[in-house]
């Protein structure tokens, strides 16, 4: 790196360090205009676990937004990728609602093409949760993508906004794989698995799936397809009979999903918000989202510019097309 890239990247890390000593020693540097001012890197340290006030209102009567953004699965979370979903913070924030009695409401803003079978079934428990906790109404706003695990998540809501032009639906599951047999054979490659039962390497990459093992690996997908029919069933004004015609995979438009029982109104985040408002007498209540990130101390406009320095950083969103070496069950749209 260039003598600039290698001042920014310790200048930014003399950021970090200090951002995290600042809160023990702020009272030496504090001055008499305490009370007006605040520490810079204070302020950025006490944003976790804040609530932040997003349109103001009654203090007493709120609507919590959630923001769910890519692929639904459970990930180390760093400052320095460009991952946006953030599994046990949404959680955690989720938990925190539980018990706010100020939370009259929750409305979810969800762009995604699903994720982990596991993560989207949790997140979706949790949602649950919160509304039979508190008593509340669920809305949720599909932007450009709600599909497979991001509508398991939103099935639930007392309201489905979408627009024309949003992709969902895709309700189902996914196993997928590779078999690289014949290539192993043309190279000389001798697969030498030592297992303890025929099943024990069911799925592996270096054979063909036999008969029974496809059997048992259809049994678990459609054992968790029947399970995301379930979800949809509770959750929207559908027979089962009527689910299963359009729960075939694929994918709608938000004017199919409005015309399948889907989603029940075309409109953006304000539409679904008005509605919200105006349904449960919400007019004055404060829109507020719970805890800002963890690493939100990185906003500092300093650090911001420093970053432009820093090597390019990869996403930490797992590839979801990299199945390793067994096949992954997902409720995960893959197309587009």
């Amino acid at each position: 790196m260039t003598n600039k890239r290698w001042i920014a990247v310790s200048l930014a890390t003399l950021v970090f360090i200090v951002s995290f000593i600042i809160p023990s020693t702020a009272q030496l540097f504090m001055t008499q205009d305490e009370e007006e001012t605040t520490s810079l890197f204070q302020e950025f340290m006490n944003e976790a676990g804040k609530v932040t006030v997003l349109e103001e209102g009654r203090a007493d009567s709120r609507i919590a937004l959630v923001e769910v953004d890519g692929v639904i699965v459970d990930q180390e979370v760093s400052p320095f990728a460009t991952a946006s979903y953030n599994h046990q913070k949404i959680l955690m924030d989720l938990e925190a609602m539980k018990t706010d009695e100020t939370v009259d409401a929750l409305i979810i803003r969800v762009n995604s093409p699903g994720g982990g079978v596991y993560e989207s079934a949790e997140l979706t428990d949790k949602i649950l949760e919160v509304k039979e906790a508190r008593d509340i109404p669920v809305y949720t706003v599909m932007e450009s993508m709600a599909a497979s695990g991001g509508y398991y998540i939103s099935a639930p809501s007392e309201k489905i906004f979408a627009q024309a032009e949003t992709i969902t639906g895709s309700i189902g599951v996914i196993m997928q794989g590779f078999n690289v047999s014949e290539l192993m054979d043309k190279l000389g490659i001798e697969d030498q698995t030592i297992k303890s039962g025929d099943l024990k390497d069911m799925g592996s990459t270096t054979r063909a799936s036999n008969e029974e093992e496809l059997a048992v690996m259809q049994e678990l997908v459609n054992n968790m397809y029947e399970r995301f029919v379930d979800t949809v069933e509770s959750g929207r004004p559908l027979s089962r009979e009527e689910i299963y015609k359009i729960a075939d995979g694929r994918i709608y438009d938000g004017v199919q999903a409005l015309e399948n029982g889907l989603v029940d109104e075309l409109g953006y985040f304000d539409d679904a918000l008005l509605d919200l408002r105006e349904e449960y007498s919400l007019e004055d209540a404060q829109l507020i989202s719970f805890g800002a990130s963890e690493f939100a101390w990185l906003s500092n406009p300093f650090f911001n510019n420093a970053k432009e320095f820093l090597p390019e950083q990869k996403s930490i969103l797992p590839d979801m097309n990299d199945y390793g070496d067994t096949p992954e069950i997902l409720y995960l749209y893959r197309g587009l």
